[in-house]
């Protein structure tokens, strides 16, 4: 018995899943009969908390405590709980995991992982394969061999710029390492809605301290650090302990398995900067200075972490290291396409039917992804977008979701692949909004140190501020974009190179819905307040819902006879049409 309890697990109530399963077992003395293993998120979250039966893979979504007592009578008898069993919309019942839709045409080579191991034993995860990599490097390979293979890989950094792993490592490998050499884990994951690097942490840490021992074999690296948010509380309790057992071991430390390696790994917290997702504000924030970006060159591979050559990638590059390593950089490259080999995990949120991690391979199309394994649109109202890359990615509409997802083509469409969140949109979802609400947290978390950062972001703002309450004109569009452009090509680090993206990419694909705000006062998807106006049609049955919620009484009427809205006392909350069950509350 499979229970999956990432961060997103735990919140859906799997810790009582856990207890309620151990406690009937215990007492049924049937613990040489049944096993449970609490591991990491699977992906499908969601459907947490869920049950994983093996070795038949039977799932169960939303278990309820309650239901644990029937199930694992079930388990014994050898028979399946059809009531609990996922249905879809026409009826079908789907009793094994590989059959759901969510599941079906994903390439899972890291999460898979997720299902199989216990992230708080290291004997579970070398019962797995893992750490035979560097035990067989280390027996009988070469640095050389290990750059060869992932240079052949093909393999491009996953922190959002893919800049090719193999060759990161070769400049790296060929520095001096008379004072030492560092590799870096990125894990200051800060992209709204994004959870991959989180889950792999908590899932599969060791993955990601033998990805970094293969790097540090290959590269001459002596010592790493793994810098994580300290958001994470749960990434990081693992983390810890994955460290100290691998250093017990003897997997960490000096003469590594007693082959004359040394390396050592710490970890570092960071205040959770979105700025420090760039390399050298990282670095600065691990000495301990202000995270904020410096010039480069120099770049890190010469003049890094206090100074000396270093290397950083990202949790999801570092978890690749291993698999291409036992499995071979051919195999590798059979995944994907020819420039971008492998698969990338999303985390696919917004308005969609199932929400959750999904890794597929490198050119799977937009709609295979948001109508395939996503399911389409969560409600009546149809999907307009989808926004890629994080607050600095772009938002593409639905006429090009036929767009192969790699990182050259997410480019020539106004976005990035960024860490790897996509947020998908409806009709309800305005984009001069969502451009303001990116803008807003990019001028947020700028550092302020470029001057066209720190004002041009905290303008383009204030422009979007304006047109969204009506006070734009088509001058503050000319200016908008003219402003953007600027900001884009004179910043210097990548938040500010990729801030205008939201601006740019909402201005290219709907400008019809800038123009509506500006020349008719308007804001088609009823988000932007000051344009709309609340009131009650004919649909009303009178039920006194709306009513009851309204903190403002701007409702009145009698019972059973249509009510009106007061546009002076409403404050468009939007609770009323929230509550409203016969679709009577009109936005206007």
């Amino acid at each position: 018995m499979v229970i999956p309890a990432g961060t997103c697990g735990q919140a859906s109530g799997a810790n009582d899943l856990i207890a309620a399963a151990e406690k009937e077992i215990l007492l049924c003395g049937l613990d040489k009969n049944i096993r449970v293993r609490v591991t990491g998120c699977h992906g499908f979250c969601e459907m947490e908390p869920s049950v994983l039966i093996e070795p038949d893979n039977t799932f169960y979504p939303q278990v309820k405590p309650d239901d644990i007592p029937r199930l694992i009578k079930a388990v014994l008898d050898g028979k399946i709980l059809e009531d609990l069993l996922l249905v879809s919309e026409e009826g079908k019942k789907y009793y094994h995991q590989n059959d759901l839709p969510f599941y079906q045409t994903q390439v899972r080579s890291i999460l898979a992982a997720h299902e199989k191991i216990d992230p708080l034993s290291i004997a579970n995860y070398i019962e797995n394969d893992g750490y035979s990599a560097i035990a067989e490097v280390l027996e009988n390979g070469a640095p050389e061999a290990i750059l060869a293979e992932v240079k052949n890989s093909n393999l491009r950094g996953r922190g959002g710029a893919g800049f090719p792993t193999g060759k990161k490592w070769e400049m790296l490998a060929n520095q001096s390492n008379g004072s030492g050499k560092y590799l870096i884990c990125n894990a200051d994951e800060g992209d709204p809605g994004a959870y991959m690097d989180r889950s792999v942490l908590e899932g599969n840490p060791h993955s990601i301290i033998e990805g970094m021992l293969l790097g540090a074999y290959a590269t001459g690296a002596t010592a790493g650090v793994i810098y994580v948010r300290k958001e994470y509380p749960l990434a990081i309790k693992h983390l810890e302990l994955a460290l100290t057992q691998a250093a017990e071991y003897g997997l960490l430390g000096d003469d590594i398995l007693g082959k004359g390696f040394s390396f050592n790994l710490s970890l570092a917290k960071g205040a959770g900067a979105f700025v420090c997702g760039e390399e050298t504000a990282l670095i600065r924030s691990i000495e301990g200075k202000m995270g904020e970006p410096r010039q480069r060159p120099p770049f890190p591979i010469t003049k890094g972490l206090y100074r000396k050559p270093t290397a950083i990638n990202n949790v999801e590059t570092w978890a690749n290291i291993p698999i291409i390593i036992r499995q071979g950089a051919k195999k590798f490259t059979g995944v994907g396409t020819r420039n971008n080999s492998g698969t990338k995990i999303f985390s696919l949120v917004g308005k969609i039917k199932n929400t959750g991690l999904v890794e597929v391979p490198m050119g799977i199309t937009l709609k295979e992804i948001i109508y395939g394994i996503g399911g389409g649109p969560s409600a009546k109202a149809k999907i307009k977008a989808v926004q890629t890359g994080g607050p600095s990615g772009g938002c593409i509409p639905t006429a090009r979701f036929d767009l192969a997802i790699d990182y050259d083509s997410l480019v020539d469409a106004g976005s990035i692949m960024g860490s790897g969140g996509m947020i998908v949109m409806d009709e309800h979802t305005c984009m001069v909004d969502v451009a303001k609400y990116f803008m807003a947290f990019l001028k947020d978390e700028s550092c302020g140190k470029c001057f066209t950062c720190r004002k041009g972001t905290q303008r383009m703002y204030e422009l979007l501020e304006d047109i969204s309450q009506g006070k734009g004109t088509l001058k503050h569009l000319e200016l908008l974009k003219e402003l953007a452009e600027v900001v884009k090509d004179t910043t210097m680090c990548g938040l500010g190179q990729t801030a205008s993206n939201p601006v740019l990419s909402t201005l290219r694909y709907f400008r019809d819905e800038y123009l509506a705000h500006i020349e008719k006062q308007q804001c088609p998807a009823g988000v932007c307040k000051a344009l709309i106006t609340y009131s009650i049609n004919e649909n009303c049955t009178g039920c006194g819902m709306c009513v009851s919620v309204c903190s403002e009484e701007a409702i009145s009427g009698l019972r059973k006879q249509r009510y009106k809205i007061d546009s002076d006392k409403c404050i468009k909350c939007g609770t009323c049409k929230g509550v409203c069950k016969f679709e009577a509350i009109e936005v206007s």
